[in-house]
């Protein structure tokens, strides 16, 4: 893997971390949160876009829809998914088995569907990231101050379910996204442009008959929209043009160093526990990027 592509990751995983810890201050309205921001993406980078395609109109046409309908589908089921796991558990167990996931299963299927050999540094790697993640998700005796056994394995299966889900769909968008980017001349931002057009599109009927939400939405969670649906997009181009410059069983679980950032995000700004724990899984982590860096 190149130093760039390296560079693009690690600064996608930053911008990634933090628009999910502004998503998780959102409580309720999840599905119109997620159109929000979706929305105010596609007014922010469908100029982009357009500019681009005046330059080279080759490329508007029916090909380009379609692509980028099914990762918009994808991208909807991920993003309300996630957000719902978010209202319904902790932050510090939906993103990690969302984030370690979506690796597992990119890996797998890019090595037994798509025919990649990393080698064995950037495989070990992927496996020793996976394994710092499961040291940051896997709770203390006392997880959440809950004392009761019962009580804390309520929320822990709750967040699993919908972090798993989460990850479910993070590897059907990566898997698709890859070969969107790796065997067609689309530049990322035109395809993510067009993308996300179609996802607000397709989420407004839904959303504008939900118009207390709306109003609820503008005026309370106004600066975790913002942020989400400026550095939201912003994290994913720089992967997709990573992607062209790196196999994707790579980029898939280098990307997932995010996972760090977002653990010490909610010890600091959601007081979740087990620092320690999660300092010992970052540096499992930074072991792993290392030996991807090799590949």
């Amino acid at each position: 893997m190149t130093l760039t592509a390296l560079g693009l990751v690690l600064t996608a995983s930053l911008a990634h971390a933090l628009w999910n810890a502004a998503a998780k201050t959102v409580s309720g309205h999840g599905y119109t949160f997620v159109f929000a921001y979706q929305l105010i993406s596609a007014l922010l980078l469908l100029p982009i876009g357009i500019t681009i395609l005046a330059q080279r109109p080759e490329l508007l046409g029916w090909p380009l829809l379609g692509v980028a309908v099914v990762s918009g589908l994808l991208h909807i089921a991920y993003s309300v998914t996630l957000q719902t796991g978010y209202d319904r558990a902790d932050l510090g167990i939906v993103y990690p088995v969302a984030r370690g996931t979506g690796p597992v299963l990119t890996i797998l299927i890019a090595l037994a569907v798509l025919g990649e050999r990393p080698g064995w540094a950037g495989v070990a790697g992927g496996l020793v990231i996976i394994a710092g993640i499961a040291v940051v998700t896997v709770p203390g005796p006392a997880a959440a101050g809950i004392p009761d056994r019962r009580e804390r394995r309520r929320p822990l299966l709750t967040g699993l379910f919908w972090g798993g889900l989460t990850g479910a769909f993070i590897a059907g968008y990566t898997l698709w996204d890859h070969h969107v980017v790796t065997t067609t001349e689309y530049p990322p931002l035109v395809y993510f442009a067009v993308s996300t057009a179609f996802n607000a599109i397709v989420m407004a009927p839904r959303a504008l008959r939900r118009p207390a939400d709306l109003r609820a939405v503008a005026v309370g969670n106004k600066r975790a929209v913002a942020v989400v649906a400026v550095l939201s997009p912003l994290a994913y181009i720089l992967v997709l043009i990573a992607m062209q410059q790196a196999q994707v069983s790579l980029i898939a679980p280098l990307r997932e160093t995010s996972i760090i950032i977002g653990m010490l995000l909610a010890w600091w700004l959601f007081h979740e526990r087990d620092l320690g724990r999660r300092l010992t899984g970052a540096a499992i982590v930074i072991t792993g990027i290392g030996l991807i860096a090799l590949a």
